[in-house]
C-alpha cells in the first residue's frame, strides 16, 4: 500500500479521520507505524496528501490530514477489453486502476465462456475493491469507470462510434497488421480482445466503428500482458 486511501465515511471532522478495517491492520503489522509517524494519504475521487498518526489502538486509528496535491492524469484511453477468465479479471482491476486507466469497458466476444459472466468478480463491491487496489498502488485517488456491457453487436454498432470519434481507434489482434503506433499523442480507444484475439466477425465491426488492427508480434500474448504491453507501448 504506497497510499492509504480514505472513504468519506472515515472523516469524523474535516481534517481528521478514524480507521477499523484491513487499514489499521496495515498500519500496525506492514508500516509498523507509531504515534507521530507522517503517512501518505488521499481522499477516494479527491485530493492527495499526508497525515500524521494521533492515535493507534488495537481496533482504530486515528489520524490528522492534510490533503493538498492533485492526483496523477489519467491516460487519455478508452480500453475496450473483451471480458477475461475470472482468475485474471481481478488482477486486470488491479492493472487498469494502476496504469491510470480512466474508463473501462468489459464487452462479451465469441470467445468469452457465457460462466465468466457469472464471476463475484463482477459484482461492484468487487469491482471497487480491486481498483481501490489498484490506486494505492499508483498512488492515485480517482477511481476508473466501469462501464459492462454484454451484448456484443449492438454496442459496437450503436455505441462505439460516438466513443471511437476523435480518438484514435485501435484493436489489438495477431495477424498481418501494423506494428502497434509508439509514443501517441493523441486520444485512444483501444479494443483488446480475449486469448487468442476476436474472431473475424469481430474485427470487421470493430473496424466500421472506426477501431483499425494493429499487432504485437508473432507471440499470443495472455490478456493482462497485452493490455500492459499495448499501453506502455502506445503512451
Amino acid at each position: 500500500m504506497n497510499l492509504l486511501l480514505l472513504e468519506e465515511a472515515d472523516f469524523v471532522a474535516p481534517e481528521r479521520v478514524v480507521l477499523s478495517d484491513r487499514r489499521l491492520t496495515h498500519l500496525q503489522d506492514i508500516h509498523r507505524a507509531r504515534v507521530g509517524d507522517t503517512l501518505r494519504v488521499g481522499r477516494i475521487g479527491g485530493l492527495m496528501g499526508s497525515a500524521t498518526l494521533l492515535r493507534l489502538e488495537s481496533r482504530e486509528a486515528e489520524l490528522q490530514v492534510r490533503l493538498d496535491q492533485a492526483p496523477p492524469a489519467k491516460l487519455p484511453l478508452t480500453l475496450v477489453l473483451a471480458v477475461p477468465r475470472p482468475k485474471m479479471l481481478r488482477r486486470l482491476f488491479q492493472t487498469v486502476a494502476t496504469l491510470g486507466v480512466p474508463r473501462l469497458i468489459l464487452l462479451n466476444s465469441y470467445k468469452v465462456e457465457k460462466s465468466f459472466w457469472q464471476t463475484p468478480f463482477l459484482q461492484p463491491a468487487s469491482i471497487r475493491e480491486n481498483l481501490v487496489l489498484g490506486l494505492e498502488q499508483a498512488r492515485d485517488t480517482v477511481l476508473p469507470e466501469v462501464i459492462v456491457e454484454k451484448r456484443f453487436k449492438p454496442f459496437v454498432e450503436d455505441r462505439l462510434p460516438a466513443i471511437v470519434e476523435g480518438t484514435l481507434g485501435l484493436v489489438g489482434h495477431p495477424g498481418a497488421y501494423p506494428m502497434c503506433p509508439r509514443g501517441v499523442e493523441q486520444p485512444v480507444t483501444l479494443a483488446i480482445g480475449p486469448e487468442g484475439g476476436w474472431i473475424p466477425y469481430e474485427v470487421d465491426l470493430l473496424g466500421q466503428a472506426g477501431l483499425q488492427p494493429v499487432q504485437l508480434g508473432e507471440r499470443i500474448l495472455r490478456v493482462e500482458t497485452a493490455v500492459t504491453a499495448l499501453l506502455s507501448r502506445l503512451f
